[in-house]
């Protein structure tokens, strides 16, 4: 039985860096670094380089706690590649992705120093279609 490798890895089709189940190289005759992932949490399959992609898209939280950092608070909205300070964990992170939920509210993925990937609520007093600017 194959032994199935789990890298995490940039999934174009979730905007988020995820777990990746390898599933097979490209073709023998391609590039021996490339090969079939599907993404874990979507299930789209993609081809990536395992070289690059699996590193290259990792987001960098060294000397986060040295920028210009938000507080978060589920009232706000923010954007992704922005850094916030969740007060209640003391910890820092940054926003990877955004998507919205069933009910029409917001939702961010933030990769945090220490608590790891983890999924906040924005905007949650703003209802859908009444943005405040």
């Amino acid at each position: 039985m194959a032994r199935v490798k789990n890298i995490e890895a940039f999934c174009n089709f979730c905007n988020a860096v995820t777990k990746m189940e390898i599933s097979g190289d490209v073709s023998p005759n391609e590039d021996e670094n490339k090969r079939w992932a599907k993404c874990k949490k979507c299930k789209h399959k993609t081809i990536i380089d395992i070289k690059t992609d699996a590193k290259a898209k990792k987001v960098s939280l060294d000397g986060i706690e040295n920028e210009e950092c938000v507080t978060y608070s589920p009232d706000k909205t923010f954007d992704i590649g922005q850094s916030i300070y969740h007060q209640s964990w003391d910890d820092f992170g940054k926003i990877i992705a955004k998507k919205i939920l069933s009910d029409g509210r917001s939702s961010i993925t933030v990769e945090f120093q220490k608590s790891g990937n983890k999924n906040l609520v924005e905007s949650i007093n703003q209802q859908p279609g009444n943005e405040v600017n």
